[in-house]
């Protein structure tokens, strides 16, 4: 699969380089042409190998089969004019949380597929870019666990594959209008973590959850 990666920071380069040792052909891109070209190199190197490519934001949007959206809340809505057309009807992953205090009535995933036309999934915020390098990132035995919130079945078998690629589980989180529900998710929990509180801890294992 063709990998674009709008981004070349911490996740473009946790989960890119996992894509890349996996066999996906992976291009990102950023704000500075040399710094993502060395960024690739280092992908490149720490996926064995498997070269990973840099491009400009429209290249990043065009090359991909799936194109992963990694940029900061604060300039996502420049960098998606900047890709262009070519993220229309495509498969686009959101992994961002929001910066600042959460706004619900301004949910990420719903802008992202406003102003792209392409079919977005939520996927990939609950976690911190370390667990993304983990191979794979399992926890008491139990494989990680990665929700997903789309509309579109195509884009999100797409990304099931990709979660697979990790050693993770995917999970139907329902549709994109419940991405807002997972923004929520993340904010609620980094609020926890940050507090020094065990946030996994917080909910029962499925045998007390009070499911039949």
């Amino acid at each position: 699969m063709r990998i674009g990666i709008l981004g070349a920071g911490g996740m473009a380069d946790a989960l890119g380089t996992q894509w890349a040792r996996a066999g996906h052909e992976v291009m990102i891109s950023g704000r500075d042409a040399a710094a993502s070209a060395a960024r690739a190199a280092s992908m490149t190197a720490q996926a064995e190998g498997a070269a990973v490519r840099a491009g400009s934001w429209a290249e990043a949007a065009e090359f991909g089969e799936v194109v992963m959206v990694a940029v900061r809340q604060a300039g996502l809505a420049g960098v998606l004019r900047a890709a262009g057309a070519a993220l229309r009807g495509k498969p686009v992953i959101d992994v961002a949380n929001a910066e600042g205090p959460f706004d619900p009535t301004r949910p990420i995933a719903t802008m992202i597929h406003d102003l792209t036309g392409g079919h977005v999934v939520k996927a990939f915020n609950l976690c911190h870019v370390d667990v993304w390098r983990m191979t794979p990132p399992v926890f008491d035995g139990r494989p990680l666990a990665v929700p997903l919130c789309g509309d579109d079945p195509a884009a999100l078998a797409a990304v099931r594959t990709l979660v697979t690629d990790l050693g993770c589980t995917p999970v139907d989180g329902g549709g994109l209008g419940r991405a807002m529900l997972l923004e929520a998710t993340a904010a609620f929990m980094i609020g926890l973590w940050f507090g020094g509180a065990d946030a996994q801890a917080v909910l029962p294992p499925m045998s007390h959850s009070g499911v039949s």
